[in-house]
């Protein structure tokens, strides 16, 4: 089975991550990477709807839920107790064949690569200096002292993606 690297998006809430994502997931498709994202959440959330059949089941008591149609498909999962998710076990679930990278919003204190989005304005400490899988760090703002790993520009998703790929032409593949 095919492990396509992953690349994390770290930053608080605030930031700009989904943002910036929604900008960062079509160049880099356009290059020719086929894009997995898995997105952590701290809210309790809904991708299926009351009162129809699928949630009807799921609430019935279905651990697990797929729904498929001709455009596309979701699995809905039940954790059966309320803990955080671990990132391994969500990556698993991904089909590794169908990748070639996987996006990761979240998960900011787990120790894979991770491009770190800074915005000085929000008064919060940055990130990379107490994380060494912080590979790059995005800001709109000139840092100081200025870090010892890439520096990007925040709003310019073209420089970004142009890292990203030049990032994972020297990941070594499997």
């Amino acid at each position: 089975m095919h492990h396509p690297p992953l690349l994390g998006f770290a930053a608080y809430s605030g930031t700009g991550k989904t943002t910036l994502l929604e900008q960062l997931i079509p160049r880099l498709k356009a290059s020719g990477l086929r894009i997995g994202l898995i997105k952590q959440t701290h809210h309790d959330f809904e991708i299926d709807h009351p009162g129809k059949d699928s949630h009807r089941l799921r609430v019935a008591g279905a651990a697990q839920t797929l729904i498929a149609s001709s455009r596309r498909w979701a699995l809905i999962g039940e954790n059966g107790e309320a803990r955080e998710p671990q990132l391994p076990e969500l990556v698993s679930r991904l089909d590794g064949n169908q990748l070639d990278l996987i996006l990761v919003e979240g998960f900011k204190h787990q120790p894979f690569p991770k491009i770190e989005l800074h915005r000085p304005d929000l008064g919060r400490e940055p990130l990379h200096p107490h994380d060494p899988s912080i590979i790059a760090v995005a800001t709109d703002r000139e840092l100081k002292p200025s870090p010892t790993i890439p520096v990007l520009t925040l709003n310019d998703p073209d420089q970004i993606t142009r890292f990203i790929l030049a990032w994972h032409q020297r990941i070594p593949s499997e």
